[in-house]
């Protein structure tokens, strides 16, 4: 497999709800991802991981780092004094502000590794964000300090949610969404690769979860300009009443994963002569 053919396509918020896990199942089984990525901190997670374990065999899992939605592991008194986490807009501002207490958000990425683990019975093999918050600075540096003492460098890869600006163009999806995501992050492909880390190259997969688009084409621009190790990220699932209570986004997970399962994908893939990989095995 020539190296810069490759794509990793990750279903991310396995655990929010049944009813998402149960479709990231149906699309694991039918081997249409690479890589799942797990909300630890909910209700949902040690049943929904007990059965990821059992089938995630060919796909890479990996810790989806939540510090914006539900409740943390434990008392964050300054980041989460209401027992809630901080919405996204509340955890970019203290982190532009340099105003974030990092004591208390190495603690949780501590705390969640440790959920992952004591379902998993492994460390994860990667770690991203949920609404990308790995790349704002101070979680970002937070992570990496946590991931080291943990003696992880080079074991797990981390999600580089920004790319160059040839490739968002090229794309033409979301735009605007993957340069305020791009600037947000800048910087922490560099940093994540000096302290001994592996990161992707090229991503994409930003959407408006507009469920009168077609995803199939949506998908169709996620594969332009790949990088040379390329990752889409995807939020497929079935929409049930826990998803409703926790999330807007509904009936567009339906349709991802109706087009996962689809002969659309591996038609796509193929025609652009991409072929689905787990970036773990990809050197």
């Amino acid at each position: 497999m020539a190296k810069e053919r490759i794509v990793a396509l990750c279903a991310d918020d396995y655990g929010l709800s049944y009813g998402v896990s149960a479709g990231i199942l149906e699309a694991l089984d039918a081997g249409r991802l690479t890589a799942v990525s797990a909300l630890v901190n909910g209700p949902r997670w040690p049943a929904m991981g007990r059965n990821l374990l059992r089938r995630g065999g060919n796909a890479d899992v990996g810790l989806h780092l939540n510090l914006t939605l539900g409740r943390p592991l434990s008392a964050m008194r300054k980041f989460a004094p209401d027992g809630v986490f901080p919405p996204l807009s509340e955890a970019i501002r203290l982190a532009l502000a340099r105003k974030l207490p990092l004591d208390e958000i190495r603690a949780e990425i501590h705390r969640q590794i440790d959920r992952f683990e004591a379902v998993m019975e492994r460390a994860p093999d990667h770690v991203d964000g949920h609404q990308h918050v790995q790349v704002l600075p101070g979680i970002r540096t937070a992570l990496f300090d946590v991931l080291a003492a943990r003696k992880l460098e080079g074991r797990v890869w981390l999600r580089d949610a920004g790319d160059g600006l040839y490739r968002i163009a090229a794309r033409r999806a979301q735009a605007r969404k993957a340069l305020a995501v791009r600037s947000l992050g800048a910087g922490f492909r560099r940093e994540a690769l000096r302290r001994g880390f592996k990161v992707n190259d090229g991503f994409a997969g930003f959407s408006d979860f507009d469920p009168g688009r077609d995803y199939g084409e949506a998908f169709q621009s996620y594969l332009r300009a790949p990088g040379r190790a390329h990752l889409v990220m995807c939020h497929p699932g079935h929409v049930d009443e826990d998803l409703k209570a926790l999330d807007p986004v509904t009936i567009t997970r339906e349709q991802e994963l109706a087009f996962l399962l689809s002969p659309r994908l591996p038609e796509m893939l193929e025609k652009r002569g991409l072929q689905l990989a787990r970036l773990s095995q990809f050197e």
